[in-house]
């Protein structure tokens, strides 16, 4: 068999992705006719349109409109969001099922596409008024409202009761002062949901969310944060000075001894820690079938490296990781009720899959060598874009805080005094 990947008289080698046949037997028996068409058109999208393109975003750094275009003519974009708002009305599961084809090739795209399936509309259906829904939903369902999360702060990020930023009462509405700080996709978003205090109070009391929509007077423009990898979505930092917020885009109101805000800024971000979690499954699966594709083209020693033992339990331990992440995922999508997964279920799945990619890309770079090092061969890019996501959504170390606490039944408070 030819060497697709090198020309030794040339001295030079061309990336090949070689798609194994897809997957029919295991969880995959377990979806509908209709989700596994779900699933094969995602995957189609994501061949045909992303994975050309996917190097591009991370180069340039541009955000990858052209993605989100192509998933929207899929019919994928507005797969989650209720029917009477435009959409399909499908389950977090067909959603996370979508983002984890599309960052099998590209994690750029798939997490520009994460806020319209597992994203922060989920609480504006959930938790805003009839009024809210109807004005904010429809736009998410067409393509046309980006939104982002405000909940970090540069002394609040794993602490994130330690927020500052103030939601203060005025007249009918209130006013909005702070800084937030690594915000995924702020930077193109018109809509962000903000997480601020009520003045005075501390701690878990008193937090409430407001919609700021579009740049108000007194909203700095985006700061982008440069980073290390899913460099198609920027990170930014955005000040808020006495913004003005009418009351009919208050989301949580923030009642100074209420410790209610509290709880739900935690239970939030479970529909998108189900969807970090797809998006670690699928990135680990892309690094799984370029070093499948590598191995069955490659040859030293005069052998097909797919012949060496080692390598063979290495692919296997690879395919192993990436199964066990799959089934927990799917769980915690499954779970839960008032439209939140399950928080068990999401922090095993999200602390899990965030290690699990770390170490699935790692050994496909090991496997490729220079070329899984090399910039010319996507492996090098995955193992960039999937550090972020053990930090991003709640780290791997909070994330053991608050199951442990679940097992021991209580939660040891990392505060000082």
């Amino acid at each position: 068999m030819t060497d697709k990947f090198l020309d030794v008289e040339r001295d030079s080698w061309e990336p090949v992705l070689l798609d194994p046949p897809a997957p029919e037997g295991g969880m995959w028996g377990e979806l509908t006719a209709e989700q596994d068409e779900i699933r094969r058109r995602a995957r189609e999208v994501a061949v045909t349109h992303l994975r050309p393109w996917a190097a591009h975003w991370d180069e340039t750094e541009e955000f990858p409109f052209r993605s989100l275009d192509a998933v929207k003519d899929a019919g994928l974009l507005d797969l989650c969001i209720p029917e009477e708002y435009g959409g399909q009305g499908k389950s977090l599961l067909e959603g996370c099922i979508v983002v984890e084809e599309l960052a099998r090739v590209c994690l750029s795209s798939a997490m520009a596409v994460q806020p319209y399936l597992n994203g922060p509309w989920r609480a504006i259906h959930e938790l805003g008024s009839d009024e809210m829904r109807a004005r904010l939903l429809p736009g998410v369902a067409d393509g046309s409202r980006h939104f982002a999360i405000g909940m970090s702060e540069p002394g609040a990020g794993s602490a994130g009761t330690d927020l500052r930023t103030e939601i203060r009462k005025d007249g009918d509405g209130y006013r909005l002062s702070g800084f937030k700080s690594w915000m995924t996709g702020g930077s193109v978003a018109d809509t962000i949901i903000v997480f601020g205090r009520a003045p005075g109070s501390q701690g878990p009391y008193g937090i409430g969310a407001v919609v700021v929509n579009g740049r108000p007077e007194g909203m700095s423009e985006p700061h982008v944060d440069a980073k290390m990898g899913i460099r198609g979505v920027a990170e930014c930092s955005v000040r808020f000075e006495d913004v003005w917020i009418p009351a009919e885009d208050v989301l949580i109101e923030p009642i100074a001894d209420s410790k209610q805000g509290a709880q739900i800024l935690v239970n939030q971000f479970n529909p998108e820690r189900c969807g970090n979690a797809a998006m670690c499954v699928g990135l680990a699966q892309g690094a799984l079938d370029a070093t499948a594709g590598y191995l069955r083209t490659r040859q030293q020693f005069g052998r097909h490296l797919y012949e060496f033992q080692g390598l063979q339990w290495r692919v296997a331990d690879m395919a192993l990781d990436i199964e066990l992440g799959r089934v927990m995922m799917w769980r915690a999508a499954r779970s839960g009720t008032a439209g939140f997964p399950d928080a068990w279920q999401t922090m095993l799945a999200k602390l899990h899959t965030s290690e699990m990619v770390q170490r699935v890309t790692n050994q496909a770079i090991q496997t490729l060598g220079a070329r899984g090092y090399s910039r010319r061969w996507p492996v090098e890019r995955m193992f960039r874009d999937g550090r972020g996501l053990a930090i991003g959504g709640g780290t791997v170390e909070v994330m053991r805080n608050m199951l442990a606490g679940m097992v021991l039944g209580t939660r040891v408070s990392q505060r000082r005094g």
